[in-house]
């Protein structure tokens, strides 16, 4: 089974622990004084991943284009959404009456990656791009508590966090991956 989602530790340390001291940088970014783990946790994946940081500390399948934390606003929990490249949907492949001779695209790559067309191309080229939108929850049992502020550990309780982050939504999304193949 292949990786969803990895922490790019070498990376980071060959750069002198550039994460930790993204976070401490942008602890401006963290809200304080809940009791339980979520928003630091979405706050930690979102300042591991891009745009945030580029490249992430956080790195994921070229499938992936994007995977974010949320809380729950109904209970308070956290669940994550992550969009994947699919390929088409059987219907479409199995006839191409809905073609008629437009010239369709699909997902473009560059250097590997899943681009998203150009304005230019939207211009003159149609595109059908399948994607797969994956909302599940995440467990919380192994998320770090909140700091009491910017003032204990931060860095170490976001690296952590980030850590059992993409631990879970690896297991989440990589059987998803894997079942698609390629």
């Amino acid at each position: 089974m292949g990786k969803a989602f990895w922490i790019d530790q070498e990376f980071d340390r060959d750069r002198d622990g550039r994460y930790a001291v993204h976070v401490r940088k942008n602890l401006d970014e963290f809200e304080w004084g809940d009791i339980a783990p979520v928003r630091f946790a979405c706050t930690a994946w979102e300042l591991a991943t891009p745009p945030s940081l580029t490249p992430g500390f956080v790195r994921w399948d070229r499938r992936v284009l994007e995977a974010t934390c949320h809380r729950n606003t109904w209970d308070g929990t956290l669940y994550a959404r992550v969009r994947i490249v699919s390929p088409l949907p059987e219907e479409l492949r199995r006839s191409r009456t809905w073609w008629r001779d437009r010239g369709w695209l699909g997902w473009q790559e560059t250097f590997g990656q899943y681009v998203e067309p150009t304005q230019q191309d939207l211009a003159r080229i149609p595109f059908l791009r399948a994607s797969l939108l994956v909302e599940a929850p995440v467990p919380l049992d192994d998320l770090p508590p909140e700091p009491e502020g910017p003032h204990m550990e931060v860095e170490q309780s976001a690296h952590r966090a980030v850590v059992v982050l993409a631990r879970e939504l690896n297991a989440l999304v990589s059987p998803v991956l894997d079942q698609l193949g390629g």
